[in-house]
Formats: C-alpha cells, sequence, structure tokens
C-alpha cells in the first residue's frame, strides 16, 4: 500500500481501538494538550511513525497470534502495524509516564541490543534517569539489596580511581580494582544512582528483555514497551505496538518517552515549589500572628467612678500609747508587812 494510502487507513481507524487494547493501557487522557488551546498534541504524528519504519514487523511466519489486533496487513509475507493503533498508544504511555514522573517516581529504561542502546543513553543523560543498556543480570530488581552492594562498592571504586589510589598500589591490586571498576561500569553504570526500585520500566523489544519483564512483572512494577509481531502483548501493561529492530524507530519510541518524562520534572517542580511556597507562607501567618498576641498588653482595673465612697477598711484601728495607758487596769494594792 502506497505511504499515503496507510496514512489515509490510520488517520480514518483512529478512534477503532478494540476493547481488549484499551484495557492495556493506562485510561487517564491521551496525550498532552495544545497549549495554545487546541487539539490534543500527539506523541508523534502519522507521518513520524511511517518514515521512521515503525510499521514493519516480524516475518508472517514469526509472529505471536496475540498480536492479530495490531496489525493491519501484511506484504511479502511481512506484517504491517496499524500506526493508528501505535499512535493512539504511544499517547496513552507517554501520558502514564507522565503522570508517573511527576509523582516522584524513575523509570529504568531497558534495552541491550545495539539498536536501542545509544539512544537510550542519550535519553537518559537528558532526563536522569536509570538504564541498562548490556546484559540483564538475573536479580537487578529481585534481588535489589545484593545489587545495591554492587553499585556501592561501583562508587567506592570511582572515588578510589579519581584520588590516584591506584597508582599507590601494588600492581597486581591495581590491576584487580580495575578490572573490578571496568566489570562494575559495563553492568551498572546506568544504575549508579537508582537508590530504590523503580515505578515502572521502559523496554525495547520485551522478548530479547525476558528476564528484566519477568522480574517487573513478580514484584508488580508496571511495563512500558514497544512490542514487535514477535512478541507477547499479555506481559505488558502499557503496549506500544511498533518495530523493535529499526534504529529509527528505536529512537523515536525513546525520546517520545524521555520528553514526557521531562514534562513530568517539570511539573513536579512546580507542584514542589508551589508546596514550599504554601508551607513558608502559613508559616509567616502563624509566626505574625503569635506576635501580634504577645504584644496585647493584659487589661487593667478601671478607677473608681466619681463621687464613690471608697470602700471601708477591714483592718482594726491602731491604738496610741496615752490611750492604752489611760484604758489599761491598775494595778492590785499590796499589804503593808
Amino acid at each position: 500500500m502506497p505511504q499515503f494510502g496507510l496514512i489515509s487507513h490510520a488517520r480514518s481507524t483512529r478512534r477503532r481501538v478494540p476493547l481488549g487494547v484499551a484495557a492495556a493501557v493506562n485510561p487517564g487522557r491521551r496525550c498532552q494538550p495544545d497549549p495554545e488551546g487546541g487539539s490534543p498534541v500527539p506523541a508523534a504524528t502519522l507521518r513520524q511513525l511511517l518514515e521512521a519504519g515503525v510499521h514493519f514487523g516480524h516475518q508472517t511466519s514469526r509472529w505471536n497470534p496475540k498480536m492479530r489486533d495490531y496489525i493491519f496487513t501484511s506484504r511479502d509475507r511481512v506484517h504491517i502495524i496499524d500506526l493508528a493503533k501505535t499512535q493512539a498508544m504511544l499517547d496513552e504511555a507517554c501520558d502514564y509516564v507522565r503522570e508517573l514522573v511527576s509523582g516522584g517516581q524513575k523509570v529504568l529504561f531497558v534495552g541491550t541490543k545495539k539498536q536501542a542502546q545509544d539512544a537510550i543513553v542519550e535519553a537518559c543523560a537528558r532526563t536522569g534517569q536509570p538504564y541498562v543498556v548490556h546484559r540483564w543480570m538475573g536479580g537487578m530488581l529481585t534481588n535489589f539489596s545484593v545489587i545495591q552492594r554492587q553499585l556501592k562498592r561501583l562508587t567506592e571504586l570511582r572515588s578510589m580511581n579519581e584520588r590516584g589510589d591506584f597508582e599507590r598500589m601494588s600492581g597486581k591490586e591495581a590491576n584487580a580494582n580495575k578490572d573490578d571498576l571496568e566489570r562494575l561500569e559495563r553492568s551498572f553504570a546506568g544504575m549508579v544512582e537508582m537508590k530504590r526500585l523503580p515505578g515502572a520500566l521502559f523496554v525495547i523489544d520485551c522478548k530479547k528483555e525476558r528476564l528484566a519483564v519477568n522480574e517487573a512483572n513478580k514484584l508488580g512494577i508496571p511495563i512500558v514497551a514497544v512490542v514487535d509481531t514477535n512478541c507477547d502483548p499479555d506481559l505488558i501493561q502499557h503496549v506500544v505496538p511498533g518495530n523493535d529492530d529499526a534504529i529509527r524507530s528505536c529512537r523515536l519510541m525513546v525520546n517520545a518517552i524521555s520528553d514526557a518524562i521531562l514534562e513530568g520534572q517539570r511539573l513536579l517542580s512546580e507542584r514542589e515549589l508551589r508546596e514550599r511556597a504554601e508551607t513558608e507562607a502559613a508559616a509567616a501567618r502563624a509566626a505574625l500572628a503569635e506576635s501580634e498576641s504577645a504584644d496585647v498588653a493584659e487589661p487593667e482595673s478601671p478607677p473608681p467612678a466619681a463621687g464613690a465612697k471608697e470602700p471601708a477598711s477591714t483592718e482594726a484601728p491602731a491604738v496610741t500609747p496615752t490611750v492604752a495607758a489611760a484604758t489599761a487596769p491598775a494595778p492590785a494594792a499590796t499589804e503593808e508587812s
């Protein structure tokens, strides 16, 4: 089918997403509203998806029947993915990621295939998210306490190398530490800042990354993934049907998710600033009220009214010495001997 014919079909079927597909994605708003008040802005246009080759699936002999709802047609024994559904579900995935990051969560990018490595490293450097682009080691999620010790060791070796400690060691010890540093850098360089389990995973090629998918599902961590026609969509909570083998397709998907992360980080910063300002304003109001209450003097007793008699004293009147002598009894007379 010609390119423009495929675009026309995608536009005409944009809202016809099966119920099974709708249940697999976040039920929130589709995509970011236009700041100028127009219609929602999609994460990627149909033309961008088409030019990146997102619509090319695998050979028809290698397909997974569970992907039937996402396939538009086949051509030359290759399945063609319905870009209308890809666009709608990419928007849903971006909305989910945006809301997740705006709540303070992290997204772990996973893509160990060569086509996705560079795009993921660049996107995570831009957004500050953790990533794995080399071999996924078993237990990276389910045995995270052990992984944390490896991350701590990597941080220590980096510090030792920066201080020049390796130069002061014996040759054997220095070489052992350098080899250890190289191994840890290769396996955990993208996770060194990850202090806790991520809020979600973003996966390129969920079939190749089945270990990561299984661990995330075991822990109940949601997964956003680019799902090709040879994959099982039932393992993914937020499906984005698309080509996971082409470099341009992988880069487009990674950039769309990273843009949503940046928007979520902006919303998080704005909310934190607003909450901080509200807290400071409340503290200032409380301090002002306390200061005003302390400045108010206690009320004095009112002066006596004009012409009013002073109350009689309850104390006994003082007795003068003269009066005391006159009123004292005479001493009794004594008999003469």
